[in-house]
């Protein structure tokens, strides 16, 4: 072997020792946010047009809404599908999802903007933005 390549070769090893070769055990991904929940979402749509949703409003599929089991009514959330990374301002103003394994449930029209109707569901981020409550932080906690 010719001595520029054992040069090389030797070069390369001593600028790299001393390196971990993986992230060292207590790193840690990073964590996100006391109102931010990852999950499954799916939506709904003409079915229930028009229905009374559990807030008392009528559901209207082509306004940017969701259901969500424990956030209060009136709450701004913003969904970001994770697959695409697009994402939706939604108010809640219903009570849901009922399919287990899933977090929230979008609108059409919410679906629509985060490009997820073909699918049916996706994996979304949600995040509390404001809550109707003012003296209250809502939580995404189930508790």
């Amino acid at each position: 072997m010719h001595p520029k390549v054992w040069l090389s070769i030797f070069l390369l090893a001593v600028s790299t020792w001393g390196l971990p070769l993986r992230p060292a055990a207590d790193t840690k991904p990073p964590e996100m946010a006391p109102d931010t929940e990852v999950g499954m979402a799916s939506f709904y749509g003409a079915r229930f047009h028009r229905l009374r949703t559990a807030s008392g409003e009528r559901f209207d599929m082509r306004r940017l809404t969701a259901a969500h089991r424990t956030l209060p009514f009136g709450t701004r959330v913003r969904v970001t599908n994770l697959r695409n990374g697009r994402s939706a301002v939604v108010h809640i103003n219903d009570r849901g999802p009922f399919v287990k394994g899933r977090v929230i449930d979008l609108s059409l029209a919410a679906a629509r903007q985060l490009r997820m109707v073909q699918r049916g569901a996706e994996r979304v981020r949600v995040e509390v933005l404001s809550s109707a409550v003012a003296d209250q932080r809502p939580s995404l906690s189930s508790g």
